[in-house]
């Protein structure tokens, strides 16, 4: 277990499945504020938060929810059906981490929380 893994395996404990759903909430109250992101997002808010919540307690180290339900993540095949260029992927990140400044978490925790996200933003920028 390399030590990016063990730090992202215990972000589910430190967390738990009500600051995970928090995040979700918080995170997404951002997006659709942002004028570069809210174009992205044509479903269901509730069926596109509850699919954000599944997968990240399974990024996190939690139960494999998203996997039981929808398979394999592939999230960048997922997203290649929208464009998400280097703002996107900026705006995303700076959405993540204003949510993670609402839940009261000690810096440290939330800084961990935050590095956990920018490689799988930028694994998903495809144009």
């Amino acid at each position: 277990m390399t030590m990016e893994t063990e730090e992202i395996d215990s972000l589910y404990n430190k967390l738990g499945s009500q600051k995970i759903r928090q995040l979700v909430d918080a995170f997404y109250g951002f997006v659709y504020q942002d004028p570069i992101l809210i174009p992205l997002f044509h479903n269901d808010i509730e069926e596109i938060k509850e699919k954000q919540y599944m997968f990240l307690t399974q990024f996190f180290g939690g139960p494999r929810l998203y996997i039981e339900k929808y398979g394999p993540p592939r999230m960048r095949m997922r997203h290649l059906p929208h464009k998400i260029d280097q703002k996107a992927m900026e705006a995303w990140l700076l959405c993540m981490k204003k949510a993670i400044a609402t839940l009261d978490l000690p810096e440290k925790d939330a800084q961990s929380l935050y590095n956990s996200f920018p490689k799988l933003a930028q694994h998903m920028v495809n144009s």
